[in-house]
């Protein structure tokens, strides 16, 4: 049983966005305050400022994760030199997804170990990315692969008075 990562088709990405979109959404209305309608309308201007050209956007690397023939999850990361990249030395991973029924079988730390190799491979020496505070198991595993933290945000709700 061998993780392997393939390009991913734009079948697998129309498949995958709307869940991504919410998913996204969700997190931005329950951690940055965004009321759930302003979260998707965000979420949904990104994808689409992020990926303009589907699976075929220049810089993004959407693979699909399999073990043997079954589907177990997905990674998208985008190269430093990519449009709008906004850091010209490194890698950004902007989504990884394990199948809840596939989960702790140690598919997403394959999945950042392969994307590595691949990167390392395209000449790219570093890779980053965002994970919500709350998200201690990612967290725990970005840590375990070598993942540092290298910047911080915080914040507080302010209830309004009454």
């Amino acid at each position: 049983m061998t993780l392997t990562l393939t390009p991913m088709t734009e079948q697998e990405l129309a498949r995958l966005r709307g869940p991504l979109e919410r998913a996204y959404a969700e997190d931005l209305a329950a951690h940055r305050g965004f009321t759930p309608q302003a979260a998707l309308e965000h979420a949904v201007g990104q994808l689409r400022e992020l990926l303009p050209e589907g699976v075929a956007t220049e810089g993004a690397l959407l693979r699909v994760a399999r073990v043997d023939d079954t589907e177990v999850g997905w990674i998208w990361v985008t190269l430093p030199w990519a449009a709008g990249a906004t850091d010209t030395r490194r890698a950004w991973i902007h989504n990884i997804e394990v199948d809840p029924a596939h989960q702790g079988r140690g598919h997403a730390r394959r999945m950042i170990q392969l994307m590595e190799d691949e990167l390392g491979r395209l000449g790219v020496a570093e890779l980053g990315l965002n994970v919500f505070g709350t998200n201690t198991v990612a967290i725990g595993l970005y840590r375990s692969l070598g993942f540092e933290v290298t910047a911080q945000q915080m914040a507080k709700r302010i209830d309004p008075p009454g």
